[in-house]
């Protein structure tokens, strides 16, 4: 029996085997198969070539014959640009995609380093190595100083003492956030540059072949 949506023109089109022609949710991303409603559509095939303008009966037929579904890709084009597809795979692939590159996406953290305006130089240098190890793992650090009562008149000694740290990592850092101050905290942000780790990884297998070549 043929399927002909309420109060539409459109072509009828069967129910084909493996949900073939469903009537998709009205939530999915792309109009399917009776959901496309104009007279013509500008038509690519299962395998990517430009069949052209044809009839939406007609690209509807193509689409059963081959046992996929018509998708709509191009809805503002005149005419709307469809496609045929198995829809399945299409979601299936385009989910996959979507995960790959969230895995890729780097998450970025900012690990705080607290100071005092009096730390003395050991503190100091366990200080430069935390600060240097969060930025080596691609985090950002975060060098803060806050002053109490009248620590205040020492906040030139607190700049010194944070651009001495900023100059010791610099070869792992850029300053992001310039030394500023908010109310009584003085703080400044570092970020990763690229580690010249990748750059000797990538040398080290050239230099073995080389040396397996002699």
């Amino acid at each position: 029996m043929a399927l002909r949506p309420s109060g539409a023109g459109g072509p009828p089109f069967r129910r084909g085997s493996g949900g073939r022609g469903r009537l998709p949710s009205p939530s999915e991303e792309h109009r399917l198969n009776e959901r496309i409603r104009v007279p013509e559509v500008r038509l690519i095939d299962h395998k990517g070539g430009q069949v052209g303008v044809v009839r939406t009966e007609k690209a509807l037929q193509m689409a059963k014959d081959v046992g996929m579904d018509l998708m709509e890709v191009a809805p503002n084009s005149r005419p709307p640009v469809c496609k045929i597809v198995d829809y399945g795979k299409f979601k299936y692939e385009k989910k996959k995609k979507e995960h790959v590159a969230k895995k890729k996406q780097t998450v970025i953290k900012v690990k705080e380093i607290q100071l005092r305006p009096n730390t003395d130089t050991h503190d100091l240098g366990y200080k430069l190595k935390n600060a240097r190890t969060f930025l080596e793992e691609g985090d950002k650090a975060k060098l803060s100083m806050r002053f109490r009562g009248r620590e205040m008149v020492n906040r030139d000694v607190g700049l010194k003492t944070m651009l001495k740290l900023a100059e010791g990592l610099k070869d792992v850092s850029t300053i992001e956030t310039h030394p500023k101050m908010e109310g009584r905290k003085l703080f400044m942000i570092l970020a990763p540059v690229a580690k010249k780790v990748k750059k000797e990884a990538a040398a080290k297998p050239d230099k073995e072949a080389a040396e397996e070549q002699k």
